[in-house]
């Protein structure tokens, strides 16, 4: 089923750059969708490291139970295969057959080791995966793998996304330009807690596998752990990081520890692929029409500050009231008050924009209703807490909640 676009989607996106030792193919297998790619396969030369974050959901799927077992110190890959319509999650011993088989058939078409082939599936939970619809579609995929257009597998890994999501950044490392290039899927059963539903970003910087490893997790915490849909932390979240170490041929030295100040450089760009990819998935947010940035200060301590701005974004009562362009701030104190967070309701100040709505426990002397009412009806929303008890600080990414998201989910397993 084809769903409207969504209004937050992007105009344009971006030329998405070559990555030495990369290469990749999609394929329509009929594993769900007609008429539509829902394969990829992506190929990585030798001596290409990865990393990854998983979910941390106690019913994960069968490929992130894969892809734990894989990740680890020496971690090297030289195949991925995604597939979207089925999660194979909650799938049993067929489930775990399956990504056997799934590893097999890729390891024979690329020539490699079952082991070094990593798996993504999402889609509908509980329907057992047949392995079988992989074979020969994965050989025929290895016979004519190329280096782009990055549009390919972006969409070949979307289920209810409205439009493809990419993203892409540049830095100089060693007088040399390095790329870091990403695509992610994702518009329901967001909230992560580790990654996006899946997220894939390659690049050739040589980087050892432990300090990109340490670099992912350190960077996940401010993207796509910073953002919310509706609660809901999917089976599937992956985020898989690959390098394949092809800049080494232009004199870059490897980064090799975490003290190399180089890798703080390239984390910084890892950082803003990461950001960009969970930014565009909140905006394609089922049903969607407001794209909302969640700040909370002033908290005892940042963690405090993250559960009272995810007791925000989460709250149906303030998404909805964000939907209708309702300034309805007493939902945010309810959403304050029921985080089980150190709150002083007396100290308690709200923006929303730059529109003071409520501080000192009371609705503020100077409130215009008129004012904040015209500033609901903008697409790109900010809304201010201050705690007054200390320095900690949190912002999380959300969207709004509309019939649209009802609608969705209502009909996705037609």
């Amino acid at each position: 089923m084809a769903y409207p676009r969504s209004p937050l989607a992007p105009e344009t996106f971006p030329e998405m750059p070559e990555i030495a030792g990369v290469r990749f193919a999609t394929a329509a297998a009929g594993i769900k969708y007609k008429n539509r790619t829902d394969v990829l396969l992506a190929v990585f030369d030798a001596g290409t490291n990865v990393a990854g974050v998983l979910t941390r959901s106690k019913c994960p799927s069968a490929a992130v139970d894969w892809c734990r077992e894989r990740l680890g110190a020496e971690g090297q890959a030289r195949a991925l295969v995604v597939n979207s319509g089925n999660a194979n999650a909650f799938t049993g011993a067929k489930g775990r057959d399956a990504v056997v088989l799934i590893a097999d058939i890729a390891a024979e078409a690329v020539g490699c080791a079952p082991d070094e082939v990593f798996l993504a599936s999402t889609g509908v939970i509980g329907e057992p995966l047949d392995g079988e619809k992989f074979r020969g579609v994965l050989d025929e995929c290895a016979g004519r793998l190329k280096s782009a257009p990055w549009m390919e597998p972006a969409e070949a890994i979307m289920t209810t996304d409205t439009f493809a999501k990419l993203a892409t950044a540049t830095v100089e490392i060693d007088g040399v330009e390095i790329a870091i290039s990403g695509i992610a899927k994702g518009s329901g059963m967001i909230a992560p807690d580790m990654a996006t539903m899946l997220s894939f970003v390659f690049t050739d910087m040589p980087v050892k596998t432990e300090v990109l490893q340490a670099l992912l997790g350190r960077h996940v915490a401010t993207s796509f752990n910073a953002v919310t849909v509706d609660s809901d932390t999917s089976t599937s979240d992956t985020l898989l990081a690959f390098a394949t170490g092809k800049a080494a041929a232009r004199d870059v030295a490897p980064i090799e520890s975490l003290d190399d100040p180089r890798a703080a450089v390239f984390g910084e760009a890892l950082h803003d692929v990461l950001f960009d990819l969970a930014m565009q998935v909140v905006k394609d947010g089922e049903g969607a029409s407001k794209f909302i940035t969640v700040e909370v200060n002033g908290a005892v301590d940042d963690a405090s500050a993250g559960v009272i701005a995810r007791a925000i974004a989460n709250s149906p009562l303030v998404k909805t009231a964000i939907a209708g362009e309702d300034a309805n701030w007493g939902r945010v104190v309810m959403a304050v008050g029921k985080a089980g967070e150190p709150a002083d309701r007396d100290r308690l100040s709200i923006r929303f924009g730059d529109f003071l709505v409520a501080e000192n426990g009371m609705r503020a002397p100077g409130y215009d209703e008129k004012q904040a009412s015209a500033y609901m009806k903008g697409t790109d929303l900010e809304l201010t807490v201050g705690l007054g008890l200390g320095d900690g600080v949190a912002r999380v990414y959300t969207c709004d909640l509309t019939h649209g998201y009802i609608s969705i989910n209502a009909d996705y397993r037609s």
